[in-house]
């Protein structure tokens, strides 16, 4: 294993010099600094982690809770996308990341017991059901910690703009002609009360009533329940002219159950999806895209800051737009 000594040697420096190099003190030359950073790398130098934990009184590991009772949020790209983008960011700040869930060595525990037995400097939150008694506990702890999509009081939060997402798609098709407009939408949750808001705000604003049979609550990423519900809407005695879907994995539920129907997408209905994922781009759907990359990413580079600089760090909520991306199934009337 590479030392700092072997680096001392290749440098002709002191081991002192190395060490001031590698740990980013100001008291050296920054041509002598790249001189031995771009050695270490070479030679293959990793710091130690126990010695580091010791000098800086932190572990450098990250916890993620994320947990889906569906088992489908890795497979999920929005999630999955995010994390990837999360993990490439702390990483890129010497963190590793952990996951995080309610037993140890398969004996029950809570999560802030399981952050606790990891030794997680600070956890972020994604994908869970943030009403849980064990979450809230985790929220109301003294671990720095970072949600996503979703809001706690006195807590950093980094959420997609829902509310903005579903304005946009109801414009969008308002633009396009479509006055009956049926929005099948996810459980409740924060994500799914936002774009409520939304599309309620943007029919308000437009004049448009909308038929109360035409807002059913469906399922995220359960292409068989809306497939359900899209034949509970097309079997309705005035249908609708454009649905939008919980999410673009969603719609392929609802595109079978078209098909079954003979409907034809977009010349007898119209149709629109939530998220931009690869899917999305492939059968041509139109859908609002989620940055997903930029959320994964500034969730990570807030929740370092508030670890090593929690007396400056901003407690605050930040908001992430997305764009519309025009597919080919949205008729115009």
């Amino acid at each position: 294993m590479v030392s700092m000594k072997d680096i001392a040697r290749a440098c002709g420096v002191s081991v002192a010099t190395v060490s001031k190099a590698l740990n980013g003190q100001p008291d050296i030359g920054e041509e002598t600094r790249t001189r031995v950073c771009e050695a270490a790398q070479k030679m293959g130098y990793m710091t130690n982690s126990a010695a580091r934990a010791l000098k800086t009184n932190r572990t450098y590991h990250i916890g993620v809770l994320f947990v889906d009772e569906r088992q489908s949020g890795l497979a999920h790209e929005y999630f999955s996308t995010m994390l990837e983008s999360f993990k490439a960011e702390a990483e890129a700040h010497g963190y590793d990341i952990t996951f995080i869930n309610h037993n140890v060595g398969g004996k029950p525990t809570s999560y802030l017991q399981h952050c606790r037995y990891r030794g997680v400097d600070g956890v972020v939150i994604a994908c869970v059901d943030f009403t849980d008694p064990r979450v809230r506990e985790l929220a109301e702890s003294d671990l720095p910690l970072v949600t996503v999509d979703h809001v706690f009081n006195n807590r950093l939060a980094v959420v997609s703009d829902n509310v903005q997402g579903m304005e946009t798609l109801v414009r969008y098709a308002y633009g396009k002609g479509h006055r009956k407009i049926a929005f099948l939408h996810g459980e409740k949750t924060s994500v799914t009360q936002n774009r409520l808001v939304g599309f309620f705000r943007a029919c308000e604003e437009l004049g448009l009533e909308i038929p109360e049979e035409y807002v059913r609550e469906s399922a995220f990423h359960n292409p068989d329940r809306c497939a359900q519900d899209t034949l509970a809407l097309m079997n309705l005695p005035e249908r609708p002219t454009c649905i939008l879907f919980p999410d673009d994995y969603s719609y392929v539920g609802g595109m079978n159950a078209l098909r079954q129907m003979g409907i034809r997408v977009p010349e007898d209905v119209s149709v629109m999806g939530y998220d931009g994922i690869h899917l999305a781009r492939v059968i041509g759907l139109t859908t609002y895209w989620q940055d997903n990359r930029e959320i994964g990413r500034i969730a990570a580079e807030r929740l370092i800051s508030l670890i090593e600089h929690p007396k400056t760090t901003l407690v605050d909520r930040i908001m992430v737009s997305g764009r519309l991306l025009e597919g080919t199934t949205v008729k115009e009337l």
